[in-house]
């Protein structure tokens, strides 16, 4: 977390930089684990993501497999945190406790909001949406479908979730919200970033640009997609009770309620901004999401 602080409060010239030198993401060693590159046009150069494969990939040759696309928080992705998350949710397959599924864990950059950002430099949204998505279908045994695709991520990861899945109903069949922040409909505050972090993530991803922010929102593209969010979409909101974002998170838990949008909300108690802490919270009850998220789908054959 120390890290994360110390990357949200580096000089704006500093933030720009390292963000055009980690499109590629180290090397990773791990246990059905790979990083996979592939050829850009939004980014302008090759872009590369982590991807874990169920031990059933390698068996049973003709199944293809729902893929969760799992969005890391600020201050990039490593090898080490998705590994970690590729144990817990490979051990789960392993158990039957959900249903054997391809991760894929996208590269976002150090602070990338994954959104395009005002000046075209960044364009995260396109590259996800347009580009990332079609090559692992094409590249893996997936379930090319809305109903074979989950959403999901942690602290910036979250928001990245939430705006793409709520923006994008037709691409996913289930959005999973955990500690996600920023959710405000403005971005007056950053509760973890503090004032100047704020600025510099206004500045750099959204242009000095409040109306820009707002248009990238999850608050104002809820709004947008009301009709096609309150049926078909699975939407869980997951937050601590000791984490900073709280306070937000409540007030987006009404704003979809005031929407009609059907969503579950939890309060996790004495659990602070940290993923590893929220999942353990979950423990078991975690897996019912996902086996809910994809009924039907477990051994679906390509059309």
């Amino acid at each position: 977390m120390k890290a994360v602080l110390l990357s949200l409060l580096a000089p704006v010239t500093c933030l720009c930089a390292q963000q055009k030198h980690v499109w590629v993401l180290p090397e990773i060693n791990a246990p059905r684990m790979q990083r996979m590159l592939f050829d850009s046009k939004a980014a302008g150069e090759p872009v590369s993501c982590y991807v874990f494969t169920p031990e059933s990939y390698d068996t049973q040759k003709e199944q293809r497999f729902p893929v969760l696309y799992w969005l890391h928080g600020s201050g990039g992705s490593s090898p080490g945190s998705a590994a970690q998350v590729a144990q817990r949710y490979g051990e789960a397959m392993r158990a039957g406790k959900i249903p054997p599924m391809i991760m894929v864990f996208p590269n976002g950059l150090p602070m990338g909001m994954w959104c395009d950002w005002k000046d075209g430099s960044v364009k995260l949204e396109t590259m996800f949406i347009e580009e990332l998505i079609p090559h692992i279908d094409q590249r893996f045994r997936t379930q090319a479908k809305r109903e074979g695709r989950i959403i999901e991520g942690f602290s910036m990861g979250g928001y990245g979730a939430a705006r793409l899945g709520f923006k994008y109903p037709q691409l996913f069949a289930a959005v999973s919200l955990l500690g996600a922040g920023p959710l405000q409909p403005d971005f007056n505050e950053a509760p973890r970033a503090g004032p100047r972090g704020r600025d510099q993530v206004l500045g750099t991803v959204y242009g000095g640009d409040m109306a820009y922010y707002r248009a990238q929102s999850p608050w104002l593209i809820a709004e947008q997609n009301v009709e096609k969010l309150r049926s078909g979409l699975l939407i869980r909101q997951i937050i601590g009770d000791r984490d900073e974002t709280l306070g937000f998170n409540r007030e987006f838990k009404r704003h979809l309620d005031a929407l009609k949008i059907p969503h579950t909300y939890r309060q996790l108690p004495g659990i602070p901004h940290n993923p590893n802490l929220v999942l353990d919270a979950l423990g078991e009850d975690n897996w019912g999401f996902y086996k809910q998220a994809l009924v039907g789908m477990r051994s679906a054959q390509p059309e």
